[in-house]
């Protein structure tokens, strides 16, 4: 009598199903971290997958779906998930812009009095004529 492989056959199903996930998800993460554009077919070649098995597993589906549907920049490649900016980072990000461009604006109208006094200065000189103070040879 044979003995029973059922076992080791399914354990060995179980091991390549598990290798075949971990791949897949590891190559989208690939994909989304370098820029390059997630579609099905490029994951497959990516992740050595069959698009039809991409497709049937629920999880890899939707984020597949999500990276492909996302907006791309017009120039270069698309942002990477994990590097983009949150709705608090580019409000901050404002305000210290806000902030840099009253400090610069209050630089600006100081040197404009400062100017405008010397060039004032100068033209007093100016008018009252050339200086006689100075001893003649």
């Amino acid at each position: 009598m044979r003995a029973d492989n059922t076992q080791h056959l399914l354990d060995a199903a179980r091991r390549r199903a598990q290798a075949t996930r971990r791949r897949a998800g590891a190559a989208l993460r690939r994909m989304d971290n370098t820029g390059t554009h997630v579609t099905f077919d490029a994951l497959a070649r990516e992740a050595g997958v069959s698009r039809s098995w991409l497709y049937n597993q629920p999880d890899l589906r939707a984020e597949v779906e999500r990276l492909r549907d996302r907006p791309h920049p017009a120039a270069g490649r698309p942002v990477p998930d994990r590097q983009r900016s949150s709705d608090a980072s580019l409000l901050r990000r404002v305000e210290v812009a806000t902030q840099r461009i009253h400090e610069l604006e209050t630089d600006n109208t100081r040197l404009r009095h400062a100017l405008a006094e010397a060039l004032g200065e100068r033209r007093a000189v100016a008018a009252r004529g050339p200086r006689h103070d100075t001893p003649r040879p």
